[in-house]
């Protein structure tokens, strides 16, 4: 019998979950046994999951569960360097270079875990099956928005708090942004994808016009000095290897109408990051960091931006997720067999490294 025991999120500011009760119940009634762990801010209640006929944990207690459980959540775990002895599924961060990446491999390695990373959950086409980009797309623009409105009142934009629905996020920005001298324009990139659309949607939703452009217009590989001629930049394209720079550090000091850039894709970790002008992420505390003071420029890169509308944006990645962990009876077949060869081959590379590494201390 497959065991899937969800776990409450250690991570601040975190209250989306990727099962919902239905869900569980349909992995129930598949013959699956579900267990949720006890949350005070996951957005659907425990009691939910309990009538669904879930088991219930105490918060936390995941290192405990049976070896053969798989332990599902979504953010990573707490970095306490112990070795994972279970089978994870979870968005890891541990793919593109990322020094934290490096120690979470590590840790598998040392126990004999595997991690299933949700970003390469994907399809015989290489698609991923599940994504939270649209609401990672929507929130996002909307915080870069209320980065330029602060900055517009001569500040750095406040701390933000999950808001109840859209709707109510869209009655909290528009007032303030129709105050402004003058509509800002938007540069998307990446506007064809999920999270593209998702920043697009927020836009128009917001009754400004914003420049779209995918691949067709980076193609040629940069310079790009067109986004330096709008007042907002979203990226909505993941570092990998062959992404241009779309923001080099020059652009600090270049002439510019570009005030806020809000890197929704964010990875500043990676080798691969198209935007140079920042190297760490921001959080809900402070969600825009100023990289540079005359004329202003604010940088927003929070990494779990859906969870600003934790209601829709668990229900929509869950109804895309549920087919996929109602084949985890499966696991050594199709999307959960291709997440963990993409495992095995990152293992294998980081082992390496470490090996050649002590053979070799001062290459």
């Amino acid at each position: 019998m497959v065991h899937l025991w969800v776990r409450a999120e250690s991570r601040p500011n975190e209250d989306r979950v990727g099962l919902t009760p239905q869900g569980a119940a349909a992995l129930i009634a598949a013959g699956f046994r579900v267990t949720v762990e006890d949350s005070p801010r996951r957005i659907l209640p425990l009691a939910d999951y309990v009538a669904a006929g879930a088991d219930t944990a105490p918060a936390h207690s995941w290192p405990t569960a049976p070896r053969e459980a798989i332990i599902f959540g979504l953010k990573e775990l707490p970095e306490d360097g112990t070795p994972l002895c279970h089978r994870h599924i979870m968005f890891g961060h541990a793919y593109k270079g990322q020094a934290a990446g490096r120690v979470l491999l590590d840790r598998f390695a040392k126990g004999g875990g595997t991690l299933y990373d949700l970003e390469y959950l994907v399809d015989a086409d290489g698609r991923r099956v599940a994504a939270f980009g649209y609401w990672a797309g929507y929130a996002g623009a909307a915080v870069s928005a209320m980065a330029l409105i602060a900055q517009a009142r001569g500040r750095i934009c406040p701390p933000i708090a999950p808001m109840a629905d859209a709707a109510s996020l869209k009655a909290t920005i528009k007032p303030s942004l129709s105050a402004l001298p003058q509509p800002p324009r938007v540069i998307i990139i990446g506007a064809k994808g999920r999270v593209g659309t998702g920043a697009a949607d927020f836009c128009r939703a917001m009754g400004l016009e914003a420049t779209l452009w995918d691949m067709d217009e980076t193609a040629h590989g940069g310079p790009f000095p067109e986004i330096l001629n709008h007042e907002i930049f979203l990226n909505c394209i993941l570092a990998m290897p062959g992404v241009p720079v779309f923001i080099p550090n020059s652009a600090k000091t270049a002439p510019r109408a570009l005030r806020v850039i809000g890197d929704i894709a964010c990875d500043p970790g990676s080798d691969f990051s198209p935007i140079k002008v920042y190297d760490q992420i921001t959080d809900w505390a402070a969600p825009a960091r100023r990289v540079h003071d005359a004329p202003p420029l604010d940088v927003m890169a929070i990494d779990n931006l859906p969870s600003l509308l934790p209601r829709e944006s668990s229900q929509d990645y869950a109804a895309q997720l549920l087919p996929s962990l109602l084949t985890l009876d499966h696991i050594d077949q199709g999307v959960w067999a291709r997440a963990k060869a993409a495992f095995d081959r990152h293992i294998a590379t980081a082992q390496a490294l470490h090996l050649s590494r002590n053979t070799h201390p001062g290459a």
